[in-house]
């Protein structure tokens, strides 16, 4: 057996890399591919290999976020001045055991960067499962190099001891178990099932969100464990435990490519009626992501961290070309992605039974709309971006301080530096430089909450909130939900209500209680004010309707009283002795009792509730009082209506009074302007979504009651306070003829 020697490596892993030299060489890990084959082991001096099969859009667009940030960097005069940083990027094909291997590789040295014993990174940024990242900063730790991880969450990873040089730009499980117990308390949700992954990952947040439901009550059913190497007959183990199980909510904490088999199979099984609680990990993940997984999945809630952008990134993903550098790991595998052919021959690294079209040369990326190039709502990407920077502030302040030749044995020092910049990236874009809120260099949580819907054929991730949480267990839960909340609307109806009292009415019973009815209907708005809760929705619709069937009952009986008038001008006609007090009591109440028992059927068949929509807005849940039966809500307005216009057509008939007595033209000016209101509202509400269906009804309330108010009491304000000399009853009444058809005095009228 030979002796090895020197810098000779006995063994390689044959991998392929994104790399570039530099000065200050920086590693990378990322899951390019999401599932591992098989792994074959040779010995001697032959590769280590892995093949890998699943290629990850976001993965990849994750490593061009790495090389762009560096690439920015080294072209910034003033930042590392004279230093160029190099990379190299590997792929972990997300198993804990090919990460190790990645790990050691870029540790060891850089094989094929054109120097026989070149030097090994400075800082390593990996890895995106929180058990690639156990083992990688398990393995590392001890040789104090700096681990930053852009997408690992595990609580367990926070412990300094067993990981002293890790750190992450994405908040703990710790603060995300808090958040969805929250969210769950915000829901009321009391029996809720759960989906786990067997990792790291999925064991430890299931187990935080635990000991955070118990603590408010809630009780988890089942915990169903998955994994995307598990088998068939596992998988289908956890699709029976749902199927069999009575809750109605279920959480999946779980990574995207243990959760995808699962999805598929709950899908086949046409298992719906399920609201799904989702984890960082796939709630925004695109290959779930799509209108075949929404029949099932649509509505999802879950949690991400805050979206942000990146000035100039666009472009350089647009940039990306197969043809430019025909050796650039993995780009091959990216073309055929986007469009469904490969620019050479199948490599290596492909599954042998796969068979592609070859490109024809011509395609371009300049006008693709695929959501890789969306890179306004970047979150993940954004955290390797802030990883990278905060790298690139500990080199400055290491070089600035020290020369480059003694940079390699103060990994103390710099160790302390990336410890400050990790803070301070993770920061510095909301809460300033100077603000680190706990010990561990965690950074807080501050999740945004997101909804799944369907747009135009597309499942749009819509952020409905946010989440703000800190290690000492301050949090705050906040979902941005629509309601009529004006302090201003609530000022203009009480100064409306106190308006209306102040208007003196004449000695009629019919004016007491058209007054009366005319306060309860500026009431009514008060109703829908604020947050819909069972007792509001049932109260401020039937309230409505009583009280314009009072309202609208009281106007009838005085224009009945108006045409009996008119009939009793003539001598000898007997209608105004048969239509005294006790009739307009009857007419009153008989019109009101109807609209009553209509209410009562109504909430006793299927009353008005509140509920939360997402169908109205793709930013914000929207809180409505869901009508229950549209049916009885459109009887109770139609019965309104019915009423309406009988006044109308009896107002109409007595037209032709004299000018001096005006209550038939006051009337009939009134019933115009209320018809008006209400048959414009129709449309309107039907068309108008969420917080405009309310206010259009508070509208078309407030409009017709006030048009009632001053057409009706107005006119009699106007004689009583500035006219009174003609509120006289021979002044109102005018000339009355006898028989003969000659003039009598009014006050003979009887």
């Amino acid at each position: 057996m030979s002796r090895v020697s020197g810098c000779d490596t006995f063994a390689h892993f044959n991998m392929p890399s994104l790399s570039k030299p530099g000065d200050i060489m920086i590693g990378g890990i990322f899951p390019i591919f999401n599932k591992e084959i098989s792994n074959t082991v040779m010995f001697e001096r032959e590769p280590l290999g892995t093949v890998c099969s699943g290629f990850d859009l976001r993965a990849f667009r994750w490593t061009q976020v790495m090389i762009f940030a560096i690439e920015e960097i080294n072209k910034d005069p003033a930042f590392l001045p004279n230093v160029s940083l190099g990379y190299r990027i590997l792929d972990s094909c997300a198993s804990p055991t090919n990460a190790l291997r990645t790990a050691l590789t870029l540790a060891g040295g850089l094989q094929g960067m054109g120097s026989p014993c070149p030097p090994a990174i400075s800082a390593l940024i990996a890895e995106s499962g929180s058990s690639q990242s156990v083992v990688v900063a398990g393995a590392l730790g001890p040789f104090q190099l700096p681990i930053i991880s852009y997408f690992s969450t595990c609580a367990c990873l926070s412990n300094r001891a067993k990981f002293p040089t890790f750190f992450r730009t994405i908040p703990s499980d710790y603060f995300q178990a808090k958040a969805l117990a929250a969210l769950v308390k915000h829901f009321g949700w009391k029996w809720i099932g759960a989906i786990q992954s067997d990792n790291d990952y999925g064991r430890n947040g299931m187990q935080a969100f635990t000991e955070e439901v118990q603590k408010i009550g809630v009780c988890v059913a089942f915990v169903g464990t998955v994994l995307r190497t598990y088998s068939m007959s596992k998988i289908l183990d956890v699709v029976e435990m749902i199927k069999q199980s009575s809750v109605k909510v279920i959480l999946a904490f779980v990574p995207e490519g243990d959760f995808y088999p699962l999805m598929k199979e709950v899908l086949r099984q046409n298992i719906t009626g399920i609201q799904w609680i989702a984890s960082e990990a796939w709630i925004t993940a695109a290959r779930p992501s799509t209108p075949e997984m929404f029949p099932a999945f649509g509505g999802t809630l879950g949690f991400v961290v805050q979206k942000m952008a990146i000035p100039d990134l666009q472009p350089f993903l647009r940039k990306i070309n197969p043809y430019t550098d025909p050796n650039a790991a993995f780009v091959k595998d990216f073309w055929e992605a986007m469009f469904g052919c490969r620019p050479v021959s199948t490599g290596i690294y492909r599954d042998s039974s796969e068979i592609n079209k070859i490109c024809q040369g011509n395609e371009t990326l300049m006008d693709s709309q695929d959501v890789f190039f969306n890179v306004t709502e970047l979150r993940v990407s954004y955290n390797v971006y802030k990883a990278v920077y905060a790298i690139a502030h500990a080199l400055h302040e290491l070089v600035f301080c020290q020369s480059l030749q003694k940079k390699t044995t103060h990994f103390s020092f710099f160790f302390l530096q990336v410890t400050e910049y990790v803070k301070r990236v993770n920061f510095s874009n909301r809460f300033g430089d100077n603000v680190f809120f706990d010990e561990d260099g965690d950074p807080p949580a501050s999740y945004d909450i997101i909804n799944w819907q369907l747009d135009n054929g597309k499942v749009q991730h819509v952020t409905v909130g946010q989440f703000i949480s800190t290690q000492s267990g301050n949090y705050k839960l906040q979902i941005d939900e629509e309601k009529i909340i004006w302090m201003t609307g609530k000022m203009v109806t009480i100064k409306k209500m106190i308006f209306c009292t102040t208007f003196k009415a004449s000695n009629s019973e019919l004016s007491c209680f058209l007054l009366f009815s005319l306060f309860l209907c500026f009431i009514c708005p008060l109703t829908f004010i604020g947050r819909p809760t069972l007792w509001t929705c049932m109260l401020r619709h039937t309230a409505f309707g009583i009280t314009f069937a009072l309202c609208i009952s009281c106007v009838l009986g005085k224009t009945t009283v108006v045409v009996t008038a008119f009939k009793a001008r003539h001598p000898g006609n007997k209608a105004a002795r048969k239509f005294g007090p006790v009739q307009q009591r009857i007419i009153v109440c008989s019109c009101t009792m109807i609209q009553v028992v209509i209410c009562i059927f109504w909430l006793s068949l299927s009353p008005p509730f509140p509920e939360k929509v997402f169908r109205y807005s793709n930013k914000k849940i929207i809180l409505e009082c869901n009508t229950g039966s549209e049916a009885a809500f459109y009887l109770v307005l139609g019965y309104i209506g019915v009423l309406a216009a009988i006044c109308l057509v009896f107002a109409f008939l007595a037209r032709k009074l004299p000018d001096n007595f005006n209550e038939a033209k006051c009337i009939t000016f009134s019933m115009l302007i209320f018809c008006a209101v209400w048959i414009t509202f129709i449309p309107a509400y039907v068309s108008s979504p969420g917080k405009f269906t309310v206010a259009v009804e508070i509208f078309a309330i407030l409009s017709s009651t006030f048009g009632l108010l001053i057409c009706i009491f107005a006119p009699k304000c106007y004689i009583i306070l500035i006219k009174p000399e003609k509120n006289t009853k021979s002044r109102i009444l005018g000339p009355i003829l006898d028989k003969y058809g000659h003039r009598k005095n009014s006050a003979d009228f009887r």
